[in-house]
């Protein structure tokens, strides 16, 4: 009898991140409103820029976009997060980048598990931002021990999806049906409880101390708090949010609006407050919300750093934390320090500032061997064009400002910036990848593929 034939990883993946939003859309309904809006805006967009809908076309990037998703979790333990880097690895999600939320007062640190070549990345984009509780922040020694115990008496996994899990490491992937059966268990991690394993008492000391640390300890599991759709227009959506009745936070975070956008903009609604039971009373808890992003073409490091600068010359500038009260004045700070960024692809390129995808055009493929040598030359000649590279990846400023603005300005705690990758990839169990080298991998096979195509 002939052995089932594998699934791939990218296979699991896209149907993963369809039964994911599904599940959520039954739970949140206020996020089937947000697909809505944001489907409708894409479409605008699409028809009211043929130009945009054309490079869309020639990047692939228009079959991706509307089943392009990003969710989040926050973990509490080092076990938690390395089977939670073994059931990724299922989907072919591998954890890129090192993000630590401290300085802006968010006692975790995080990685984001994702596709990593560029073919995965156009069957499913799906990301999961993941955050690892950072329990020796907690002060109070008695809290801490008392988190520590709760954490280390749930299990957010279930026994079917841990032996799947198993058996597709034994085997090097699943078949169709245990695939199918994977994804129903694995679901289960990420599904709301509207029961907590604390009491009030015990929630409100975890809540006094950090509400985040209470949104992960105080529950069965790591419920997923947002999943969040990609648009061609955020300011757009932000405008257009209240009319459907929804409240959005008061700063699109990321960099300004531009014509060629860079990296990632986001925006969100407030989270829902949400009837819970602790153990010994009734009681509610707010976590989930709602997302949006835009994303731009990925920058080199040294994009990366003008960026950061230019960033941070705008907020020590405004001289607060962005909020509602300060958001215009915020918004014209970044548009003016911003003015300093090439806001073409071209200048981006010259100037080293992106990354992008090369491919041969017609009248390259018609000059064959006859085509000039240097790349800079074939793409002055026009032998060669450029698409730019979509950013993955996510921004640890931004992600605080989401993470704050749920979280509420009482939140803001202060913790001394402490970055410990060292520490976070012990409990992954891996090293995580660096993101740009992985874009500068991506810009290189596509220049390996042009140059091979002219010389043949």
């Amino acid at each position: 009898m002939p052995t089932p034939r594998l699934i791939s990883p990218d296979a699991i993946r896209k149907d993963f991140s369809r039964a994911m939003s599904d599940m959520y859309r039954e739970e949140v309904p206020l996020y089937g409103a947000l697909l809505e809006l944001v489907a409708d805006t894409n479409a605008r967009v699409l028809a009211s820029d043929p130009a945009l809908a054309r490079q869309l076309q020639r990047t692939g990037e228009i079959q991706r976009l509307d089943r392009e998703r990003h969710g989040a979790i926050r973990l509490g333990s080092a076990y938690e997060l390395a089977t939670i880097r073994r059931l990724f690895a299922v989907m072919g999600m591998q954890p890129v980048g090192y993000y630590d939320l401290t300085p802006a007062g968010v006692p975790v640190h995080a990685t984001a598990f994702r596709a990593v070549h560029e073919s995965a990345l156009q069957t499913s984009p799906f990301r999961v931002f993941t955050s690892l509780l950072r329990l020796e922040l907690i002060e109070n020694l008695e809290l801490r021990a008392f988190a520590e115990a709760a954490l280390a008496k749930r299990s957010i996994f279930t026994p079917r999806a841990l032996a799947l899990i198993e058996q597709a490491e034994a085997d090097g992937g699943l078949n169709a049906s245990d695939a199918q059966a994977f994804i129903q268990q694995a679901l289960e991690t990420f599904r709301w409880h509207h029961t907590a394993t604390v009491s009030a008492a015990q929630y409100q000391q975890l809540s006094d101390q950090h509400r985040l640390i209470a949104d992960v300890v105080a529950f069965k599991g790591p419920h997923i708090n947002h999943l969040t759709p990609r648009t061609l227009d955020i300011d757009r959506v932000q405008a257009d949010m209240p009319g459907k009745g929804i409240t959005p936070k008061a700063v699109i975070e990321g960099p300004p609006r531009r014509q060629c956008p860079i990296l990632l903009r986001q925006t969100s609604f407030k989270a829902l407050d949400e009837a819970i039971a602790f153990t010994d009373a009734k009681g509610s808890h707010s976590a989930r919300f709602g997302e949006i992003e835009q994303r731009g073409v990925a920058l080199t490091p040294k994009g990366r750093a003008l960026y950061d600068q230019l960033l941070n010359a705008a907020r020590d500038e405004l001289g607060a934390f962005p909020n509602e009260a300060n958001a215009q004045r915020y918004t014209d700070l970044m548009e003016q320090h911003f003015q300093a960024f090439p806001d073409n692809h071209r200048a981006m390129r010259e100037q080293g500032l992106a990354f992008f995808r090369y491919g041969v055009t017609d009248k390259g493929r018609a000059a064959g061997k006859g085509a000039p040598q240097s790349l800079d030359a074939l793409v002055e000649a026009g032998y060669v064009d450029i698409e730019p590279l979509v950013y993955e990846d996510f921004l640890p400023v931004s992600a605080a400002g989401i993470f704050q603005s749920n979280l509420g300005d009482a939140a803001q705690n202060h913790y001394t910036a402490n970055a410990n990758q060292a520490e976070f990839e012990q409990a992954l169990g891996r090293q995580t990848l660096d993101e740009l080298q992985l874009y500068a991998d991506t810009q290189q096979r596509s220049i390996d593929t042009c140059l091979q195509a002219l010389r043949t």
